[in-house]
């Protein structure tokens, strides 16, 4: 078999990446070992940067397509922070559904699909697919974190990781919220994002592994209460959440996408936007035949994400600093607004107010009184 460019991975990531080569007019080639639809335990929410990202592919994810949300929320049960999009909406959808939709637009656009079909990348760069040798002349990994493309082309060097533990389920609940929100527990987070009119997707990302949802639950009272009676809608699926950085992901004629070219932590919900953008960038590099491009663009695009990961992060491993940082936040929701623009690219650089960022700063400092002492 020939082809232009040989995707080993068949996931969002491969998709995207196969319909944007195909947008430039090169031919393609995607192998995936498992059969579709593909699920995988996160969020479901997709951010409207990513939203953005998917339509510069030609593939448009709408609100009825799941549930739409306009923000995002930070609580922990004593203290709300609400920060809205600037502009358009997110959309929940559930994860095999965007995957179906991946597929459909891929084959209108003619990529040519192999499932159930295992992608190898040899060590002296030759290509099977299936036992069978292809000859093609860029190869992508798009095959996750364990990425074997990534092992055999050696671009495993300088690479730093970092994992938290995760479980899904979804309910049969009516979204009680406009937001995706972030419960704030004190082991982790769970992230409540409607994917349906009478749906909801909950997930737990921790530093330790958990046992259970519902053991989880019992960290968040008001949450364990809203979803009390409501239906478990799908069977508890665990996983985790993977920060990892490389130092290239370019080598020879080989490129990587997605999980595979590193990725951020789930609490940025930016995985698949980062992917889509990435898979845009590469299509490019490849119509000009100069895969350095796309080693500068990967650099650019992952820096946003990866600075507000660290940010976030930063609450979750110092418990005190985040009993201080949310009632802070709650009081400079303005700030809260900005930084959440700022994250989805919806402000071109930071037009973060500074007298309120001091403030907030100050406020860090010296701890919050509780309501009772402040009425004394």
């Amino acid at each position: 078999m020939r082809t232009d460019v040989i995707v080993i991975g068949g996931g969002p990531a491969g998709l995207a990446t196969a319909i944007a080569v195909r947008a430039v007019g090169l031919r393609c080639l995607v192998a995936e070992r498992q059969q579709p639809p593909a699920d995988k335990t996160c969020g479901e929410g997709l951010m409207p940067d990513g939203l953005r990202a998917l339509r510069q592919l030609g593939v448009c994810v709408e609100p009825r397509h799941g549930a739409p949300f306009a923000g995002i929320r930070f609580t922990d049960g004593a203290h709300t922070v609400d920060g809205r999009f600037v502009a358009g909406v997110g959309v929940g959808v559930r994860r095999p559904f965007l995957h179906r939709l991946l597929i459909e637009h891929a084959e209108r656009a003619g990529v040519e699909l192999c499932w159930g079909t295992a992608g190898e990348l040899l060590d002296d760069g030759a290509v099977r697919v299936g036992g069978e040798p292809v000859a093609a002349r860029w190869v992508v990994g798009a095959d996750g974190p364990q990425s074997h493309v990534r092992r055999r082309a050696g671009l495993q060097a300088g690479r730093r990781r970092r994992v938290r533990y995760a479980v899904r389920g979804h309910y049969r609940a009516r979204p009680w919220s406009e937001y995706v929100e972030i419960h704030w527990g004190p082991r982790g987070q769970f992230y409540v994002t409607p994917v349906g009119a009478d749906e909801i997707c909950l997930v737990y990302v921790t530093r330790a592994p958990v046992a259970s949802l519902a053991t989880a639950l019992a960290d968040c009272p008001r949450l364990a209460e809203r979803l009390a009676g409501a239906p478990a809608s799908s069977r508890p699926r665990g996983g985790v959440s993977v920060t990892e950085t490389l130092r290239r992901v370019v080598a020879g004629p080989v490129a990587l996408v997605g999980d595979a070219a590193g990725s951020v932590d789930a609490i940025t919900g930016e995985g698949l936007s980062l992917a889509f953008r990435q898979a845009g960038a590469l299509a490019g590099a490849l119509a000009a035949g100069r895969l350095e491009d796309y080693q500068r663009a990967h650099a650019r695009l992952g820096r946003r994400p990866r600075r507000m990961a660290a940010l976030m992060l930063t609450l979750d491993r110092w418990p005190r600093f985040g009993r201080r940082a949310l009632p802070a936040l709650a009081r400079t929701p303005r700030l809260f607004g900005e930084l959440l623009a700022l994250h989805v690219g919806e402000r071109p650089r930071a037009r973060v107010l500074i007298p309120e960022a001091l403030r907030l700063g100050s406020r860090l400092l010296v701890p919050a009184r509780s309501p009772v002492a402040a009425s004394r």
